[in-house]
């Protein structure tokens, strides 16, 4: 057992071993011919017909680019053929290895889907269209175009894992053969390399392609830096050669007298993980400790303790450095021991010990699927494979609740996060989450009815805010409540993409839901002022539907149900709808009713002739809500401003901002009025002067108690301490007269010398 070069060698079954290029082609008929020899070398796994098959893909690739040429020069296909090669290596079944040849065919040279399902089947087809961007669609942005061919790719991944694999393959050639292209376009391709494609191959345990991207995305991002580190690091590695040669000598000798077989070899971090690790923790090149390391694979699970006890034997274990991800495995299927050891001459190594089957896992992620299945007969990319199943799964259901293609990528860039922690359910099940989460992370992770529905949380056993972030280790438990839903301002410490988007999708769909009921009833009421009701919505109603058809197709809408949302959301107004409505009833002779005239007009004011009052009991959601600045509460004088987009938010009848708003726009002006007996307290704003003194503010706080109402958040002033103090109060009351027993009250306190209620 030699040690092996420091050149970041990995210890790989003869299939992922690297192989030589494809050699560039010269557009003879035997270069090309031998491009493919090179080709159907790897093919040795695949049976005659599928060898047949995609020699048949490779020469309708080859015609498709005739002609066509990379920035380097080189004949376009060498790429395709470069592509197929490292699919070959995970050893994909044909239809991969065809649609690898042919990825760039529908894209670049004008081949249509059906052309393809017609000479090389529906998979292979799948496959290719599910690897093409939407450049042939218009984009009012070229960030929206490139989000949405993300969310295409990322959906075809979910459903066939093989899509991702050869996109993979491609952005890796791509990176390796970025030299002749503009520096702009190098740039912009390895930015979006770091932040996309690197991500995706580390989720999915693709580590051999997770660090050349990034290193190779460094490399062009960076140049400089990467070159001084590269620099630096062939320096340091000429240094330490006696270090490393010492220790790989005494671990041969100590595992030797332990008579276990194991095979060692030498692993060097990447420039860029070296890089991010100065980034980090803010030092220099010379206080990264671990830069080289050893890896230690053994023949069975078992044998990975024991090769540990070897090693802690022979030398000291660095305190709160060991990981055992053998038995909690990374989020992306990886598993090893890691351990951290100092050196006879007190430098710190880090080994790690895995199994070979774990050592392919931790190299080839999911790709190890295809290279150590026993079964190869139908090897489909949607099989029961555990590795990144999960992710791919929630992919699926941000999806579903996600219409817009940069949320749904900013979405998935929050999942992408590497690190990780484990956390266990109440029966011990074991849940990997992103660093950060939260516990409304956690209940969406375990079931979305369980988040939705989620009101408090204990962590070993302890209960504890929804928004305490999560620690490895912790037993979580969520208490959930029939009746309890999302609140929006968790969106403000969620950290998955699953949550976020569960939890906004539940709030649209509860906003759209109260403004089509506010539509309903603003349209109701304007169309009573008109002397009529609302036509049927009965299905077997056949006048009734074809009278909202017509009003519809007048308005620009789609349906019933979104003209209805577009009224309580203010972008159309009822008064307008109701007068086309009424119209429509006459042309077909249907007359104003004198009584349900007199019931649309009674108790209207002035300025709304056309519509009663909308009631406010405190019950209402996100289609009405009280204005911030005037915070009226039952009681006061109040008005509606049907805001564009925005449903109906109300002011105090005397508020300075309402009465701009009315200047501005006077028909979204309607009358509203309280409820007898609303069902809630409501907020508004107090502002106390006190004498500083000991125990005053407990004095104010005593006096709110006293008269049953509540202190929602307090504001003070940020001078130095005087005489006097001037306090904010938001305080919870029932109405104006509540709120004028809690101002007396006030006044009588001690401290306070004056208190009385804010308006803007």
């Amino acid at each position: 057992m030699g040690i092996r070069s420091f050149a970041a060698e990995l210890l790989l079954p003869a299939a992922l071993q690297p192989r030589p290029r494809p050699a560039a082609l010269d557009g003879t008929p035997r270069a090309e011919a031998a491009s493919f020899a090179a080709l159907a070398e790897r093919l040795g796994y695949l049976s005659k017909a599928d060898v047949k098959l995609i020699r048949e893909a490779y020469k309708f690739a080859d015609e498709a680019h005739l002609g066509q040429f990379r920035a380097s020069g080189e004949p376009y296909i060498t790429h395709p053929l470069a592509v197929a090669g490292m699919v070959a290596d995970w050893h994909l079944d044909a239809q991969a290895v065809m649609a690898a040849l042919m990825h760039d065919a529908m894209e670049d040279c004008g081949v249509t889907k059906p052309e393809l399902i017609e000479r090389f089947g529906a998979p292979t087809a799948e496959l290719v269209d599910g690897l093409t961007k939407l450049d042939k669609l218009q984009f009012s942005t070229r960030e929206e175009g490139q989000a949405e061919s993300f969310r295409k790719m990322l959906l075809a991944m979910a459903r066939d894992v093989r899509v991702i694999l050869v996109k993979l393959a491609d952005r890796l050639h791509n990176m390796r053969t970025m030299a002749a292209m503009q520096p702009d376009k190098r740039q912009r391709i390895a930015r979006e390399t770091l932040d996309i494609y690197a991500p995706i191959a580390h989720r999915l345990g693709l580590n051999q392609i997770y660090r050349e991207l990034q290193e190779l995305s460094f490399e062009h991002l960076y140049p400089w830096r990467h070159a001084a580190l590269a620099k630096a690091v062939k320096r340091s590695r000429g240094y330490r050669r006696d270090i490393v040669e010492r220790v790989q000598r005494e671990v041969e000798q100590a595992f030797s007298r332990s008579r276990m077989r194991v095979q060692i070899s030498g692993r060097e971090k990447t420039v860029f993980s070296i890089y991010r690790k100065m980034r980090e923790k803010h030092s220099g090149f010379a206080q990264v400790s671990d830069i080289f390391g050893f890896r230690i694979v053994v023949p069975a699970l078992s044998d990975c303790y024991l090769a540990l006890g070897v090693l802690h034997q022979l030398y000291k274990p660095v305190p709160g450095r060991f990981k055992d991800y053998v038995a909690i495995p990374k989020a992306n299927g990886y598993q090893s021991l890691h351990t951290t050891l100092v050196s006879p001459l007190g430098t710190a190594v880090e080994f790690q010990i895995r199994t070979e089957q774990m050592h392919a896992v931790a190299e080839s992620g999911i790709a190890a699927h295809w290279l150590y299945k026993n079964d190869r007969r139908g090897s489909k990319g949607d099989e029961s494979n555990p590795l990144g199943a999960m992710w791919m799964q929630s992919l699926l259901d941000i999806q579903g609740e996600t219409r817009d293609a940069a949320e749904f990528l900013e979405h998935v860039k929050i999942d992408l996060v590497p690190e990780a922690v484990y956390v266990f359910t109440p029966k011990s099940k074991i849940l990997a989450l992103p660093r950060g989460a939260t516990a409304v992370d956690f209940a969406y992770a375990i079931h979305s009815d369980v988040g939705d529905h989620c009101v408090a949380a204990k962590v070993n056993g302890e209960p504890v805010a929804l928004r305490t972030e999560l620690k490895s280790g912790d037993v979580v438990e969520v208490i959930t409540a029939p009746g309890a839903h999302p609140n929006p301002a968790w969106l403000n410490f969620v950290r998955t993409g699953r949550a976020r988007s569960k939890i906004r999708h539940f709030l649209k769909t509860m906003e759209l839901e109260e403004s089509r009921a506010l539509g309903e009833k603003l349209l109701a009421q304007a169309l009573r002022a008109e002397g009529h009701t609302l036509p049927s919505t009965d299905p077997t109603d056949t006048d009734a539907q074809a009278l909202w058809q017509q009003l519809t197709r007048w308005s620009g809408n789609r349906g019933r149900g979104e003209l209805l949302t577009d009224i309580g959301l203010g972008r159309k107004i009822a008064t307008i709808v109701a007068k086309r409505l009424a119209q429509l009833l006459a042309e077909k002779g249907v007359r104003p009713d004198a009584v349900t005239l007199t019931l649309g007009r009674y108790g209207a004011d002035d300025t709304t002739p056309a519509q009663g009052a909308v009631t406010i009991d405190g019950s209402e959601g996100a289609s009405i809500q009280l204005a911030s600045c005037c915070r009226p509460i039952p009681g006061d004088a109040i008005v509606g401003y049907l805001g564009r987009g925005e449903g109906l938010l109300v002011h105090t009848a005397d508020c300075h901002n309402g009465k701009r708003l009315k200047e501005r726009d006077p028909e979204r002006w309607m009358h509203v009025e309280w409820a007898e007996q609303p069902t809630r307290a409501f907020e508004t704003l107090v502002q106390v002067l006190v004498r500083n003194g000991k125990g005053a503010l407990a004095q104010v706080a005593s006096a709110v108690s006293a008269v049953e109402a509540d202190i929602t958040h307090i504001d003070m002033d940020n001078q130095p301490a005087t005489d006097a103090a001037e306090l904010r109060l938001t305080v919870s009351v029932r109405d104006r007269l509540h709120l004028a027993d809690l101002l007396r009250t006030l006044k009588r306190s001690p401290p306070v010398m004056r208190a009385q209620r804010v308006k803007p």
